[in-house]
Formats: structure tokens, C-alpha cells, sequence
């Protein structure tokens, strides 16, 4: 066998799993018109909004100002905010506010996952909600927020989330990279998944069940990623997550690095936990049974951050030219494997930027992609000195 024969065999094979990848978001993007929502019937459901939150005395009360106005009966929604092992005076801003406030002090059980089961348990103990939201306490909801989820479980759904964004796109560069890429994993995805009557996700903010399936499937999510580990449950138990992309959270993002870093690589970082401890076994009970919701969820696991894949796929194409150039000759089929994943990736974060909002400013951010990965990949060879699980707060501008 030929060194070029050798040379496009192998990197033929390491091109198929990235264009796998690569062809599961084109087929997302492909399907991610918007469909044409529900109407919203007269509100009648009891929702209990759940806000958990840690130290975040600064922004509660504009959080819970804003649940406040959303356009819904006041005697048919509670706001609840957890102050969860708080230092600060999150408790007295959140109550001032006019929320119903729940102090949690259990120092050695910390976390998002922790807050959310206590007032879950609340509000199923206390019987006052059919539905249960969730908001983060640094976001800001459309009005229509309430109806919109009120409308989706009314309709038959036992687990909704809605479009989450950024509410602070142009504080920087990061930000407006982050709205792009928010749109891309919560609008682009979400919408395609939706249309395939797949599940689509859970983001941990602005999302919304049924008290009957929290009974069902009671909440014990406590990693990092509180909202994958859980969206997971429910497709286990056969219980999709509809997207309502009508309605949406905007939660505030770090501008700057330092801030960014602790956020990240809890994100990156829970999310590899997912893959290893669930990927596989999804795809193989999606493929058994079948159901497409756990092959899905299975699939969506398996591919990597954005940056990391078409950072491969550009390595690879790159190769490719090396190897042609030495060769004296095209290695043809690879050369066309990385080709069609470079472009995939293209057109999908195409529509994501389109999706975004951001415009020329974000074409602007997407220039400095680059970069970011770097720091990424900086982030990802450095180990964090934070207890694994610990509620961190991300400093915010």
C-alpha cells in the first residue's frame, strides 16, 4: 500500500466521526423554522416560580420585579426565592421585592440542584401549584413567560423550556460571542429537536414542569449540570421536554475572562460527566426499544462544543492540504469528508448568528473565535482548586 493510500485511509476514518457531528446540527438547522405556537388559553393553572439563588443581592429584586410583571394573575403565581447558604443580604432584597422567601442553610450540601429540590418539595408539599418554573436569579423574563408555559402543559406537555439568551450581548466581545452561541444550542437545536418531536433539553433557566410528573420523577439531580442530569430523567421515564420558543429568560453573562473561567469549565466540565456516564447507554436503549427521545439525548451528548468540532474539522482539512502537497496529488475522499463537515459547521453558525440578533457587531466576536477556543483549551488543561459540585457564584459586571 502507498503512503498516499495510507495517508487517505487514515485520515478518512478521522473525518467520519467529525462529519457525523457535523451532519447532526446541519440536520437541526435544516429543521429550524419556527412552527407556528399554540394559542394561549385564559390562565387558570397555579404556578409556583421557583428562584434559586446564591448571594445575588445585587440583582434579585430587579428578577423578581420582573416575574412580577409578567402577564399573569397575581392570585394564581407564587414567586419563591431559595437563598441557599447565602453570606450576603439576598433573603431581605428577595422579600422586599415581594417574593416568598425560603432560607436554606446546609453548608456542606451546596448547590443549584440542592435549592431546587427543597422548593420543589415545598411546593408539592404545600399542594397551592399544578405547575412548577424555574428562573435563574440574575434573568429577566418576557411578559408572556407564565402564559406561554401555561398554554404548552395545558396542551399535554409535562416538562417545557423556553428560549434562554443573553441579556447582556454588547457588554463585550465574550458577550456577544456567548448570544451566538446561546442561540445556536437553545434556539437552532432546540427548534430542529422540537420539530423531530424529540426532547429539547433542559437549561436550568426558564424552564417549567407539571407537578404531577415532579411526583413521577422526583427531583435528585445534584451535579454540576443539575438541568442535563435531570432532562435526562425524564427521557428515561418517557417524558420529552417541548420547546417553547415564543417565550424567553435573558440572563446576565461574564464580560471578561477571569469572571467567565469559573463558569465554563463548570459547564464543560459537568457536561463530559453526562457523556461518560450516560451517552452510550442512551444510544443503546434508543436503539432497543425504540425511542427516539433517548437515542437523541444519546446523540446530543456525543457532540462536542462547537469550537472543539470545528476545530477539528479545520485540523483535518489542513492535514489533508499537507498530505495532497506531499504527495503531489489530492487525497481526495478526505479531502471531501472534511470539506462538507467545515461546511455544515458553516451553515449552522450561520443561522445561529442570524438567530442571535447580534448583526455586524457579531460577526465581529465570531473574528475572535479563535481566541476563545485558545482560552478554552487553556481552561481545559488547568485543574480547578473548587470542591466538585460547590455553588460558585459568577462574578458579574
Amino acid at each position: 500500500m502507498s503512503l498516499s493510500s495510507i495517508a487517505n485511509t487514515l485520515l478518512t476514518l478521522m473525518a467520519l466521526p467529525v462529519l457525523a457531528g457535523s451532519a447532526y446540527l446541519l440536520v437541526l438547522t435544516a429543521l429550524s423554522r419556527r412552527s407556528r405556537p399554540p394559542p394561549l388559553s385564559k390562565a387558570g393553572v397555579k404556578v409556583d416560580i421557583v428562584v434559586p439563588a446564591h448571594d445575588e443581592e445585587v440583582g434579585i429584586g430587579a428578577t423578581v420585579a420582573s416575574l412580577l410583571a409578567a402577564e399573569y394573575p397575581a392570585a394564581l403565581r407564587r414567586v419563591i426565592v431559595v437563598a441557599d447558604n447565602c453570606s450576603d443580604d439576598t433573603a431581605c432584597r428577595a422579600k422586599e421585592a415581594g417574593a416568598t422567601v425560603i432560607v436554606r442553610v446546609e453548608p456542606e450540601r451546596r448547590g443549584k440542584g440542592y435549592a431546587l429540590a427543597l422548593a420543589f418539595e415545598r411546593a408539592l408539599s404545600e399542594g397551592f401549584a399544578d405547575v412548577v418554573a424555574v428562573v435563574d436569579a440574575d434573568t429577566l423574563v418576557s411578559p408572556g413567560f407564565l402564559r406561554v408555559c401555561a398554554a404548552r402543559l395545558a396542551g399535554g406537555a409535562e416538562a417545557v423550556q423556553v428560549s434562554y439568551g443573553v441579556r447582556n450581548p454588547d457588554a463585550s466581545w465574550r458577550t456577544r460571542l456567548l448570544a451566538i452561541a446561546f442561540a445556536l444550542v437553545h434556539d437552532v437545536r432546540s427548534l430542529g429537536r422540537e420539530r423531530l418531536r424529540c426532547s429539547a433539553g433542559l437549561r436550568g433557566n426558564g424552564m417549567c414542569f407539571t407537578t404531577r410528573v415532579l411526583r413521577e420523577v422526583p427531583y435528585q439531580a445534584f451535579s454540576v449540570v443539575e438541568d442535563l442530569e435531570y432532562g435526562i430523567r425524564l427521557g428515561l421515564a418517557g417524558h420529552r421536554v417541548h420547546f417553547a420558543s415564543e417565550a424567553a429568560v435573558r440572563g446576565e453573562m461574564p464580560a471578561g475572562a477571569a469572571a467567565a473561567r469559573t463558569q465554563r469549565r463548570r459547564w464543560e466540565g459537568g457536561r463530559l460527566q453526562m457523556v461518560r456516564d450516560h451517552a452510550l447507554a442512551l444510544i443503546r436503549l434508543g436503539l432497543t426499544r425504540p425511542d427516539r427521545v433517548l437515542l437523541d439525548l444519546g446523540l446530543d451528548l456525543l457532540v462536542p462544543p462547537l469550537s472543539y468540532l470545528g476545530a477539528l474539522a479545520l485540523a483535518g482539512l489542513v492535514a489533508t492540504g499537507v498530505a495532497s502537497a506531499l504527495e503531489g496529488a489530492l487525497v481526495r475522499p478526505a479531502l471531501w469528508l472534511w470539506t462538507a463537515s467545515i461546511a455544515a459547521i458553516a451553515i449552522h453558525v450561520a443561522r445561529g448568528w442570524w438567530l442571535s440578533g447580534t448583526g455586524v457587531a457579531g460577526l465581529g466576536a465570531l473574528a475572535r473565535a479563535p481566541v476563545y477556543l485558545a482560552w478554552k483549551v487553556g481552561l481545559a488543561l488547568t485543574r480547578s482548586d473548587r470542591p466538585r459540585g460547590e455553588w460558585v457564584r459568577t462574578s458579574r459586571e
